[in-house]
């Protein structure tokens, strides 16, 4: 049976249930439902998309899917690789998820979807609700990037501008989310969201012929491309299907890495108060950083980020502005055009020399240009 679970106070609801939060403690939700090992032999037989891992996921292949997943690998150097996930159908790794969220709707008769985003989530939102012929609604703050916006126009959401920073726009969500008939696709809150961006782990494990890499290097804003990962190394290990796993590091911008001082100090969770802005989260106004994706002050996930970091063993690193920007550019000169968002786990190559890595090229250039 497939139903949500709260990490904190251990509640339970069904997936019927007009739920985006725990009820109880407010915090995000997770979810339980029974998986099988995915026999990687019979692979080459199915589709070309993350729905070949059909035996992990909550659901089988949805209408709305536009082929995302299987991502090219390609090689940096003799021990990094980079997964290019910027070849995505809307140009970023957030299309994994943001498929489970249209699908789960649709699935449950919404008569409107809402999202609140600063970029790419939205695109992708916004994307898949079209697919799925359901009306949408993307919240975003001032000063978004205009292509951005140009593209959840393109798709037909309705574009809804909220005067005010990150933690305006979040709040403004939460207010709406509770109208009869709204489904509240928050890729943070909503755990379906993971469930999709652990396919970028199987894919890895398929394309190296059933192992994983000593290191998955991974961009940490709000975390959900990292928790996935974890979560997908927990049930490739359950099913006997890996040996050792690898260490989860997080990369963080100097500028705004809450979760790089609470793992330097060995807390559990955040140090600073919780109210400041990221996807799906509130925030005051963060220290301006080129990597816009990871800007998030007080990740609504962080004890489970936290918690998955250290329990693999890896470490949550940060870099600086200019190594960004450089970063980006030297992909650029590599053939690579991606976002500076994507070129921070890049800028941090230096840090783990000598073990096997893949970094995630998470969002496209094109949608942001050459950070100033």
């Amino acid at each position: 049976m497939t139903r949500y679970r709260c990490p904190d106070c251990t509640g339970h609801w069904p997936i019927d249930a007009a739920v985006w939060r725990c009820p109880s403690c407010e915090g995000p939700l997770d979810l339980d439902f029974p998986t099988a090992p995915v026999p990687r032999g019979h692979l080459g037989a199915r589709v070309g998309s993350l729905w070949r891992y059909t035996e992990a996921l909550p659901f089988t292949a949805p209408s709305c899917s536009l082929g995302e997943g299987r991502t090219p690998l390609v090689t940096l150097t003799h021990t990094v690789s980079a997964k290019l996930e910027f070849l995505m159908p809307t140009l970023s790794f957030k299309d994994r998820g943001a498929v489970m969220l249209a699908e789960l709707a649709r699935r449950l008769g919404a008569r409107s979807v809402l999202a609140d985003s600063s970029g790419n989530a939205g695109c992708a939102i916004s994307a898949y609700c079209a697919r799925a012929g359901l009306d949408c609604t993307v919240m975003v703050p001032e000063g978004t990037s205009p292509k951005k916006t140009e593209q959840i126009r393109a798709h037909g959401a309705r574009l809804d501008v909220v005067p005010g920073d990150r933690e305006a726009t979040a709040a403004a969500a939460r207010a709406a989310a509770g109208r009869p008939g709204v489904f509240y696709a928050s890729h943070v809150y909503n755990p379906y969201f993971l469930h999709g961006t652990k396919t970028y782990v199987y894919e890895l494990w398929e394309d190296l012929g059933g192992t994983l890499p000593e290191t998955l290097v991974l961009p940490v804003g709000n975390g959900t491309l990292l928790l996935g990962a974890s979560l997908a190394v927990g049930e490739l290990r359950a099913h006997g299907l890996i040996g050792t796993a690898p260490a989860l590091v997080g990369v963080q911008a100097e500028a705004v890495a809450p979760l790089a001082a609470a793992h330097r100090a060995g807390a559990v969770d955040l140090i600073a108060p919780r109210g400041a802005a990221g996807d799906g989260a509130g925030a005051s106004a963060a220290p301006a950083t080129v990597a816009e994706g990871i800007a998030v002050a007080a990740p609504p996930r962080a004890r489970q980020i936290l918690r998955a970091v250290r329990e693999s063993g890896g470490a949550i690193l940060t870099v600086p502005e200019d190594a960004v920007r450089a970063a980006q550019r030297d992909l650029a000169r590599r053939g690579l055009f991606v976002e500076a968002t994507a070129a921070a786990c890049w800028a941090a190559a230096g840090s783990w020399k000598g073990r096997t890595a893949v970094v995630p090229l998470c969002g496209a250039g094109a949608k942001s240009g050459l950070a100033g």
